[in-house]
């Protein structure tokens, strides 16, 4: 989130290895620009579009508040950057190909537009800036084109750098992100849908009661297959956002026969914590 700036056309005295992570600015053309702390309401709605991006299939890295520098002399650190970012100290070298920034209230209008054109410079593709103030919308910005405003209800797509649309209100709104979350983690584990899952669990249980050869048994079979089905997906979705899977929930994944519960519990291990899957299955 830019807050204050000033466009210097004379290059500046500092370079970009003269900073350390956690100091207080960016630079522009040699010249740093001090970073104040984010708001409340900024902050919250960062942390809900990061895991949204995060979650989507094609997205290898997002990072929060990164230092890129395509050159000694420019610093930029998008409130969220998606693209490759190597697990290593120092800042990314280049620019995000999707940038994120959150617009709230003392924004600097003139020091977004010359850190948006700062990041074209150095390759970025694409700048959506979440307007948080008045009515909620996102600017999509492009090199060379026109600035177009998605509004609540429609979607931002980037092809090539994400596998799926983004409603607007999901990077803002948690409910609205949580459902986006959802859908991409299964897509993550080879699943289209929640029906996908059913589907699979239940074609297994009826394999199954077939080879039992009653009616009852193939109507048991279906049941329990989706109950399996459902059970593989949450260990699935859990290991994807690299929770790991214990004893303890296990045992509590291993007695839960029942699809609604297991549903349920698929819900929460996209978003939730371990302790949250754990009482969705004991509910």
């Amino acid at each position: 989130m830019v807050k204050s700036s000033h466009q210097h056309e004379t290059r500046g005295p500092f370079h970009a290895d003269q900073l350390r992570p956690g100091d207080p600015y960016e630079l522009s053309n040699g010249h740093p620009i001090h970073g104040l702390p984010t708001g409340s309401r900024g902050g919250r709605a960062t942390n809900v579009g990061g895991g949204v991006l995060a979650s989507d299939p094609a997205v290898q890295d997002v990072g929060v508040d990164i230092g890129f520098s395509p050159s000694p002399e420019i610093l930029r650190a998008p409130d969220l950057a998606v693209g490759e970012m190597p697990d290593e100290p120092g800042w990314v070298h280049g620019a995000p190909p999707l940038a994120v920034e959150y617009a709230d209230t003392g924004q600097d209008e003139a020091a977004l537009r010359i850190k948006m054109q700062e990041l074209f410079a150095a390759g970025t593709r694409y700048v959506w800036v979440v307007r948080l103030t008045g009515p909620r919308r996102v600017e999509v910005h492009q090199p060379g084109l026109k600035m177009r405003i998605a509004n609540p209800g429609e979607q931002l797509v980037a092809p090539g750098i994400l596998a799926n649309p983004v409603p607007v209100e999901a990077l803002y709104d948690r409910e609205a992100a949580n459902r986006v979350i959802f859908k991409n983690l299964l897509e993550r584990q080879g699943y289209a849908s929640l029906d996908d899952v059913r589907a699979e669990g239940e074609a297994h249980g009826r394999a199954e009661g077939e080879a039992i050869g009653r009616a009852e048994g193939e109507a048991l079979g279906r049941i329990e297959g989706e109950a399996q089905g459902l059970r593989r997906a949450i260990v699935a979705v859990l290991e994807g956002r690299g929770l790991p899977v214990d004893n303890e929930l296990e045992t509590a994944l291993a007695s839960a026969d029942d699809p609604f519960v297991l549903e349920s519990t698929l819900r929460q291990a996209a978003t939730g914590s371990l302790a949250d899957v754990l009482a969705a299955l004991r509910a």
